[in-house]
């Protein structure tokens, strides 16, 4: 069999445990990895994800083999639940990052801080959508949070009830362009996305009266294409297309890398640390640190403080855990090269 003739570039529409579903040229197929590409290897290699384009192998009698990840214009990481495996990519190739928070509960600063970062660090465009906006009385209170932290980001109120705030976000689903939706779960991700493709895709769960917090629905990463028309519960109708990527709501949201995402979120207080006295400063007893001035002034809020350290701390966790995995790479190519020199 002539393996080039049978080669294709698809994109990972849906990641199912060890298959992948594939989409090229209006055909939807499924794939499996290539065992010695990605599984026996002497390095650390990532896996591919929704939004993804690959290499692979077609084959129209049954699953066709994935290759290769080609080259990504854009990821976002997380750091793996289970030790001693590389950081997880839960999504690739989008050129905006909507930030679902809904106006009830679900909402907080903190975490939309902590979104904020990873959007920047991902190479994305972040745009924070607060939903459930029929179910809310007061939207400046929420807005005017939002404005606090989330400098010159552009943020919307929708309803994926009564249709409201839809036709604003027109400009982001053109042909060409990916957004993927990134929040907590039960915070209405799902409703979004039927409201957009005019069916129901993806499962949604009622509001729980006992918390007025949105059930958890969506289980696993999938990427749909928007229709070139889309008719609003309202009856009002905008067009559409490009793709949208849903991603599982996650209750812990440990970040990999954020480096770059860290010094956009955190602009205001990067600032600060540059005209403390001392190059090392600590920020706690040391004299001439802005920081501790700003705090003491309340020109900086101790709960924007607080996360900023708190996701220093992770960023370190972060390179320890790799750190460790690298060595224990390394230690494993070792000791088969002294396996196999016997």
């Amino acid at each position: 069999m002539n393996y080039e003739m049978n080669t294709k570039i698809a994109t990972v529409m849906a990641v199912h445990r060890e298959r992948y579903e594939l989409y090229t040229e209006n055909e939807t197929f499924y794939g499996r990895l290539k065992t010695v590409n990605f599984y026996n290897t002497k390095e650390l290699v990532e896996f591919p994800t929704v939004g993804d384009e690959v290499r692979v192998i077609y084959n129209e009698l049954g699953d066709s083999q994935i290759m290769e990840i080609l080259p990504r214009k854009s990821v976002f990481m997380r750091l793996n639940a289970t030790q001693g495996l590389p950081d997880q990519a839960v999504a690739a190739n989008f050129d905006y990052v909507f930030i679902t928070m809904s106006l009830n509960r679900d909402f907080h600063i903190a975490k939309l801080e902590r979104y904020l970062t990873v959007s920047w660090q991902s190479g994305g465009t972040p745009v924070i959508i607060l939903t459930k906006a029929d179910l809310c009385d007061d939207r400046e209170f929420y807005l005017s949070q939002v404005r606090d932290v989330a400098f010159g980001v552009d943020a919307y109120c929708v309803s994926s009830v009564t249709g409201e705030g839809f036709t604003e976000l027109e400009d982001y689903f053109q042909k060409g362009k990916t957004v993927v939706l990134l929040g907590s779960s039960g915070v209405g991700k799902s409703s979004f996305v039927n409201t957009l493709l005019g069916r129901t895709e993806m499962l949604t769960g009622g509001i729980r009266e006992a918390d007025a917090q949105g059930r958890h629905t969506t289980t696993y990463k999938q990427c749909f294409y928007v229709p070139e028309k889309i008719q609003l519960l309202n009856g009002e109708i905008i067009t559409g297309g490009g793709r949208i990527i849903d991603t599982p709501g996650m209750r812990k949201l440990i970040i990999s890398e954020m480096e770059e995402g860290k010094e956009k979120s955190f602009e205001d207080i990067e600032s600060l640390i540059s005209g403390c006295r001392f190059s090392d400063c600590q920020h706690r007893t040391e004299p001439g640190c802005a920081i501790r001035a700003a705090l003491e002034s309340g020109d900086l809020a101790e709960k924007h403080w607080k996360t900023y350290l708190n996701l220093q701390k992770e960023e370190a966790y972060a390179k320890a855990r790799r750190q460790v995995l690298e060595r224990r790479m390394e230690k494993a190519q070792r000791d088969m090269s002294r396996r196999q020199r016997r």
